[in-house]
C-alpha cells in the first residue's frame, strides 16, 4: 500500500476525520473544524528530540499520523530539537553525534514511506540563529509570565519527573518549546500525550497576551512498553521495545516475551501493537492456526 497516497480532494468533513483520527485528544475540535474550513494550507508542527534509536511508534506511527496531515491538506513542519537534546543532555550533550542521530532518523522516515514532499524538516539550532532575534524575546516573555513552578509541572516533556533535580538549562527547555509552537507559526501541533502539559502552556500564554487564535493540540496515543506496567516504551530498556533497526529474529523474540494476558484488552501492549501499528498499515490483522485449533481467523 502506498502510505503517503497523494492529497485527493476531500470534504471538510473527511479531512476532519482524518485528522482527528490520529489524535487520543483534540483541544478543540471545533476549532480545528473551524482552521479547516478558514486555512487552505493549515501549518502543522511535530518535533522530536534526536536522542538515541528509533522505536516503532518513532518510526511508523510518525510515517502513518504525518502522512494523515498531508493528505487533509497540511504542511507539516518536523521540528529537529538538536539543541534541544543538547540541553538535555542526550548523546553526552555532543551536538554533532546529536545531528548525526537526526539525520538518521530522517533517513528511517524515508525508508518507512513517509510523504517527504509535504513535509519540512528544520533544524533547531539553525532557525533559532536564523531569526534570534525574533526566537529569544519570545522565549523571555513566555518566562516571564509563568512562574518556576508552572514550568518545572511541564518537565515532564523531557523523561523527567516532576521532582527531579533539574538544571537551570532545563528550566529554559518548556519556555523553548512553547516558543516553537510560535515561531514556526504553527495551527497545530501534533505531539504525544506526553507533551499535554506544554502545548497547554502554549494555549495559556495566548490567553495572556491575548491572542485569539491558540493553537490547536492533536496529541496521539502513547503506546506503552512490552513489559507489565511500563506505560512507555523505554530506550534504556532494549526488551519494552521493537526499535526500527531490530532483525526478525529480535522482533520475534520481543513479541514472544512480552506481556499479553489472555482474555485482557486492557493495558495489553501486544493489541496496542495491533490497533495503532498493524490495523492502520495494512487494514487488517490475521492469527494463523491450525485447523485442529480453529484455523485462522
Amino acid at each position: 500500500e502506498d502510505l503517503a497516497g497523494g492529497v485527493a480532494s476531500l470534504s471538510l468533513d473527511e479531512r476532519f476525520d482524518l485528522l482527528m483520527s490520529i489524535g487520543e485528544e483534540c483541544i478543540q475540535p471545533d476549532e480545528l473544524k473551524r482552521l479547516l474550513q478558514n486555512k487552505p494550507v493549515p501549518i502543522c508542527y511535530d518535533g522530536f528530540e534526536p536522542s538515541g534509536r528509533m522505536h516503532i511508534a518513532q518510526g511508523v506511527v510518525k510515517a502513518i499520523n504525518v502522512n494523515k496531515m498531508i493528505r487533509a491538506g497540511c504542511k507539516v513542519k518536523i521540528w529537529i530539537a538538536d539543541w534541544f537534546a543538547q540541553l538535555n543532555n542526550k548523546m553526552g550533550g555532543d551536538l554533532k553525534k546529536i545531528q548525526t542521530v537526526g539525520r538518521y532518523m530522517i533517513e528511517i522516515w524515508k525508508a518507512a514511506g513517509m510523504n517527504l514532499d509535504g513535509v519540512e524538516f528544520l533544524w533547531s539550532s539553525e532557525e533559532i540563529n536564523r531569526r534570534a532575534n525574533e526566537y529569544w524575546p519570545l522565549v523571555m516573555d513566555i518566562g516571564r509570565k509563568n512562574n518556576i513552578k508552572r514550568i518545572t509541572r511541564c518537565c515532564t516533556i523531557m523523561g523527567r519527573s516532576d521532582n527531579e533535580e533539574l538544571t537551570a538549562a532545563q528550566i529554559f527547555y518548556p519556555c523553548m518549546q512553547c516558543a516553537d509552537i510560535f515561531f514556526l507559526k504553527a495551527d497545530i501541533c501534533q505531539l504525544g500525550m506526553d507533551q499535554r502539559k506544554v502545548n497547554m502552556l502554549a494555549r495559556e500564554y495566548c490567553d495572556d497576551i491575548k491572542r485569539k487564535n491558540k493553537p490547536i493540540i492533536l496529541s496521539h496515543h502513547m503506546l506503552p512498553g512490552f513489559k507489565e506496567g511500563q506505560e512507555k516504551m523505554s530506550k534504556s530498556d532494549p526488551t519494552s521495545a521493537i526499535f526500527m533497526e531490530d532483525d526478525e529474529a529480535q522482533v520475534n523474540l520481543k513479541i514472544k516475551q512480552a506481556f499479553c494476558p489472555p482474555k485482557i484488552v486492557d493495558k495489553n501492549p501486544c493489541l496496542e501493537y495491533i490497533q495503532y501499528i498493524v490495523f492502520p498499515w495494512f487494514d487488517k490483522f490475521e492469527v494463523v492456526r491450525k485447523e485442529n485449533n480453529g484455523g485462522n481467523k
